[in-house]
């Protein structure tokens, strides 16, 4: 008789309703969930570590948490609290657009229409071109 490991089952390929398609703004166990732009998490981390009284160089020695300013560094577009307040507020007023739209128009910062609705395809038939425009617009102003 010989010793076989155990072999793990496959997993089962889950409903087709239940696949994520962020197009269809299908996201499995995230929809409904309160998003965050970049710049929102950077905001939040910041204050955390500042609450723990640490400073950006004693995270040094964790390489997560140094990764994730990094992180933070490189692609939060909004420096100061101020104009992260007033993206939220400025993207919180298009009720048409899910909170996952509106993060993501928040974290990216396309320029252009055709940008926008390429990375963000949910938004090709919620906001007219002309509207979105204009929102793009508005955001640019608000970036460092």
């Amino acid at each position: 008789m010989t010793n076989n490991p155990p072999r793990s089952r496959p997993k089962a390929i889950p409903p087709s309703e239940q696949v994520e398609n962020a197009e269809l703004l299908q996201l499995g166990e995230f929809k409904g969930v309160e998003t965050l732009t970049v710049s929102e998490a950077a905001l939040v981390v910041n204050a955390v570590l500042a609450k723990r009284g640490k400073d950006r160089n004693a995270v040094q020695h964790n390489p997560v948490q140094q990764s994730t300013l990094e992180y933070f560094d490189a692609f939060a577009r909004f420096e100061n609290r101020e104009s992260i307040e007033a993206v939220e507020r400025l993207l919180s007023s298009r009720q048409e657009l899910s909170k996952f739209e509106r993060a993501q128009l928040g974290s990216l910062c396309c320029t252009d229409v055709d940008e926008a609705k390429t990375v963000i395809p949910s938004l090709a038939d919620k906001i007219t071109d002309e509207d979105l425009q204009e929102l793009l617009i508005e955001i640019g102003k608000l970036m460092r």
